[in-house]
């Protein structure tokens, strides 16, 4: 059975030593930020995730999820471990204290996400989606919905969920087709059907809050095939009364059936049909035509708005999903290797009074282990920054900052989406193959991980979409102002540290990184608008230099603290030399594959648009004409 240690030093040596959280009073929720706060918080969650919700991450995995006369039963245990964790307060760390919740930062509520995810991710997903749910409600919902169903989703009483995906219609919203008819008593209803809906329904609490999008159909009953009628709604499982808060009759929602899926089977994966269900528009209007009969664009209404602000924090949390599950592996991959003894080391025996030596001596079982924990506490240390920056662009009081923070966080989201989730994916197979025949089968827990953490590069947005998005939006938005301070920031830091020669191991590989990403950026800049296949073809490879380059960035950051702390001797020694070792393996060994990923994106797109369709089944083709 797999084990799993929070890693609550290394939190805690990012909040107060690289990001200083303590210092920022002027932020709402960080004067209380002390480390002996933080401290608290790290290790009563470290202790609940790793006694309660971890010893059931197998069971969860076994068990599934079943469905039983229209409603689905979670695993053996999962029941009672969702009432202890809201009990303890642990869903409401984040949730404004109006609501009922404590009011910490986002800094510190991911901090917590990846420690539940990693003891256990397919139960932290029922409360992570209502987290979601409350603060999209919070932010659009009507003044009753915030008084009688928020505070019961902050609480754990209610859950929620997100309803967004339909049979043919993924990504591409405008072909949608649930649609919501307004009725006149200002309500809508609501038919069509959503899948992939996690959480969609289960026996851990009462009434499930369901966040879905759908289209309102025009004056002639007809939906258009575009995002101008797209809309926002909520739809309870159980309608609430407005006035009272209580729940009365069941809702035209119901469980089509649930997914047998790879992975994450503790999370109950639903297709949800709504069949003349009552729902809630959020936010203002839609946009109508423009006067001169132009084209329709999209929709407008603080709903979306809501809806993308939810999206936008679920994508955040599906990157940190995939620290999670490449921090437990990696701790069992380590585990194992020092454990498991296997012929003699390269160099001479290291263990001669027993038959054989550990298989940690090989150079390749450490190439694997590296590889996974310099990933795991780079984007750790990137994914708590960009955490400072949402607090940062919703509440410093310099505009400016604010302004910088929003700019770079939007930037950084489909990075930490996509290269997290990727190289998560990477570091659950490493630690597997550390395994050897061990790790395929079921008793260590080694191929769970890996079949968990696949779904991480699926939802929220496939990794492609996530790679186009950065090309295609993300770096040229606002004019291209975010890439420009972010380039800024690297290059300031590169000047400062360049003459320092204890600097150089760190310095000089970042610097190189960071020119091939200016290059790279300056070939779309030329090449894209020429032909759009080439910012398409190209997206993967830039979305790959820039998480290799911007986790060389946090290392290079981590290395000069740690050199001075060790110059200080100040603190755990131990713990520093480690990170210096870890910054200059992914500096070595992780930048020199911006070369490759360079080459690549400079092919353009000719030869992968060169193939006519019809050839990519040419087998198949050819033995339908012989038939």
């Amino acid at each position: 059975m797999p084990t799993y240690k929070a890693p609550v030093e290394d939190f805690k040596f990012l909040f107060h030593e690289f990001l200083q959280i303590d210092k920022r009073t002027d932020l709402p929720g960080f004067e209380d930020l002390t480390p002996d706060m933080t401290t608290a918080i790290l290790e009563g969650g470290a202790k609940f995730c790793e006694e309660v919700l971890q010893p059931l991450n197998q069971v969860g995995d076994e068990e599934g999820c079943v469905l039983e006369n229209g409603v689905v039963r979670t695993p053996k245990g999962f029941k009672e471990a969702f009432q202890q964790y809201c009990e303890a307060g642990w869903n409401r760390l984040g949730a404004p204290e109006e609501f009922g919740g404590a009011a910490l930062p986002s800094v510190i509520t991911f901090a917590f996400s990846e420690i539940g995810s990693s003891a256990n991710q397919a139960f932290t997903m029922y409360p992570g989606l209502t987290n979601a749910a409350y603060s999209a409600l919070a932010a659009t919902g009507e003044p009753w919905m915030k008084e009688h169903i928020v505070p019961k989703m902050v609480s754990g009483e209610w859950c929620g969920t997100m309803c967004l995906t339909e049979p043919h219609c993924g990504t591409d919203l405008k072909l949608m087709k649930t649609k919501a008819e307004l009725q006149e008593d200002g309500t809508y209803k609501m038919n069509g059907t959503k899948i992939f809906i996690s959480g969609g329904d289960h026996d851990m609490t009462d009434n499930i809050i369901h966040m879905v999008i759908a289209k309102i159909p025009d004056e002639d009953g007809k939906l258009q095939n575009d995002l101008s009628t797209v809309n926002f709604f909520m739809v309870p499982k159980f309608i609430v009364d407005p006035e009272t808060g209580e729940m009365t009759k069941r809702n035209g929602v119901t469980v089509g059936s649930i997914e047998k899926k790879m992975g994450i089977k503790g999370s109950a994966t639903c297709v949800m049909n709504f069949d003349d269900a009552v729902a809630y528009k959020l936010g203002g209007a839609p946009q109508k035509k423009s006067a001169d009969g132009g084209e329709k664009k999209k929709s407008k209404s603080a709903g979306m708005a809501g809806m993308f602000g939810m999206m936008n924090g679920a994508r955040m949390g599906v990157g940190i999903q995939g620290i999670a599950v490449g921090e437990v592996a990696v701790q069992n991959g380590a585990a194992y290797a020092l454990e498991r003894t296997a012929g003699r080391a390269l160099t001479g025996a290291k263990n001669p009074d027993a038959s054989a030596d550990p298989i940690i001596v090989f150079p390749d079982v450490r190439r694997l282990l590296l590889s996974s924990r310099s990933f795991v506490e780079g984007a750790r240390a990137l994914a708590m920054w960009v955490s400072m920056l949402f607090t940062v662009q919703q509440h410093s009081p310099d505009e400016k900052e604010r302004e910088e923070a929003a700019d770079l966080s939007q930037l950084l989201t489909p990075v930490i989406k996509a290269y997290f989730t990727d190289k998560g994916f990477e570091a659950a197979n490493n630690s597997m193959q550390v395994f050897g025949g061990h790790g395929y089968v079921r008793d260590h827990g080694m191929e769970q991980f890996v079949r968990d953490a696949r779904i991480n590069q699926v939802y929220e947005g496939a990794n492609g979409i996530q790679a186009l998005d950065l090309v295609a939006r993300k770096m040229s938005m606002k004019g291209g102002r975010a890439l420009m301070t972010y380039f800024g920031k690297i290059e300031a830091f590169i000047k400062e540290n360049e003459g320092n020669e204890k600097m150089k191991p760190f310095i000089e590989p970042l610097k190189t990184g960071y020119e091939r990403m200016t290059k790279g950026a300056t070939w779309l800049m030329e090449n894209a608008p020429k032909n759009y296949d080439n910012a398409g073809s190209a997206s993967y490879e830039m979305l790959n230099i820039f998480g290799v380059v911007t986790l060389g960035w946090m290392w290079a950051q981590m290395a000069k603290l740690a050199q001075e702390k060790l110059e200080a001797g100040d603190g755990n020694a131990d713990f520093y030399k480690r990170k210096l070792v870890l910054a200059k393996y992914w500096l070595e060994r992780e930048v020199p594959n911006t070369a490759a990923y360079l080459e690549r994106l400079q092919m353009g797109a000719d030869t992968l648009m060169e193939l006519d369709e019809d050839a990519f089944v040419a087998d198949t083709l050819m033995e339908l004409d012989e038939d």
